[in-house]
């Protein structure tokens, strides 16, 4: 099927593959026994559905939404850093290294989904990887990318080091609008790529029905009980002083 997004930095058939491959990756199914692999607390889902206003049926559906979308945050970085495979002019992903690299510019980034996600000894352990990069290469310029930032930046990263306070100016810090201006050349290529990926992840979805979601958890809670708070509460304390009186 033909499709006209005309983001004009990556072509139609790119961007609808590196979506899809996307969606692929993503976590699509989610069954009872994944749902309670650690056992869901029945007690605090009685808690959110009163508390919230919910049934119990959208509790539980929270509850799954939750424990699916621990497993898509890599697929989030997936999304980031392979979209720059598509750029051309030099640019490449490899398979070790840093995460997005322009040898002939002598350009290497590190990709971060948001400003907060690295702790202090995860920060340091990457300004020293660029400090690094920096002695094997003095043309170098190394870049932390943060696509979710506290604002739009093309900075020197700052940070503390064994107890002093550094920065250098080929070491910078930016976010994802920045990357992509200095990469695509087009101050406007991460807005105009935001605006059209909902079209893009729905075209996919409709396209490819393998890629729905498939949950059968209140399908299978139901065989154990047809009260889905019982039949959470039997998964749970079935082995409980009492509990056996719901089995009745």
């Amino acid at each position: 099927m033909n499709h006209n997004y005309n983001l004009g930095f990556i072509s139609d058939e790119d961007i609808y593959e590196h979506v899809k491959q996307t969606v692929e990756s993503y976590r699509r199914e989610i069954t009872l026994r994944q749902f309670n692999e650690n056992i869901v607390d029945p007690i605090k889902l009685s808690f959110d559905s009163k508390v919230y206003g919910k049934t119990i049926r959208e509790a539980i559906a929270d509850e799954c939404f939750r424990q699916i979308d621990k497993s898509n945050t890599n697929v989030i970085g997936y999304f980031h850093q392979n979209l720059f495979r598509y750029a051309g002019n030099g640019w490449i992903v490899p398979k070790e290294g840093f995460d997005v690299e322009n040898p002939s510019m002598h350009i290497f980034a590190e990709i971060k989904n948001k400003h907060n996600t690295m702790n202090a000894a995860s920060s340091q352990k990457t300004y020293m990887k660029m400090q690094a990069k920096l002695l094997d290469d003095d043309q170098a310029t190394c870049i932390l990318v943060e696509a979710i930032s506290t604002k739009s930046k093309n900075e020197s990263w700052k940070i503390t080091l064994d107890k002093r306070k550094r920065s250098h100016n080929k070491i910078r810090r930016m976010s994802m609008d920045k990357f992509y201006e200095l990469v695509f050349e087009d101050p406007t290529a991460f807005y105009r790529l935001c605006i059209s990926l909902p079209r893009i992840i729905e075209d996919v979805v409709r396209e490819n029905s393998s890629l729905a979601l498939r949950n059968t958890v209140y399908e299978e809670l139901t065989k154990e009980h047809t009260d889905l708070l019982t039949a959470l509460y039997l998964l749970a304390f079935s082995s409980y002083e009492g509990f056996e009186n719901l089995m009745n």
